[in-house]
């Protein structure tokens, strides 16, 4: 991972220097990536979303093939 640095230039004041700074650190999707791995997730916890989101995937299909039978 590349950590982020900018070397700030004699006219620049503070707040533009840090705006650089998290610019470049947006860049680089640190903030997200830190989000990311704040918690630990088991493998079963991993799978067990898996199942829970493809269960919500299929009744979202069962209910919008509902929907469009009931047109018909």
């Amino acid at each position: 991972m590349i950590v982020p640095g900018i070397k700030v230039k004699e006219s620049e004041s503070f707040d533009e220097a840090y705006r650089r700074f998290k610019k470049q650190c947006d860049r680089n999707l640190i903030v997200t990536e830190t989000r990311a791995r704040r918690f630990f997730e088991p493998n079963t916890e991993i799978r067990k979303k898996q199942k829970i989101n493809a269960k919500k995937k299929a009744l979202k299909k069962l209910y919008m093939l509902r929907r469009y039978e009931a047109r018909l």
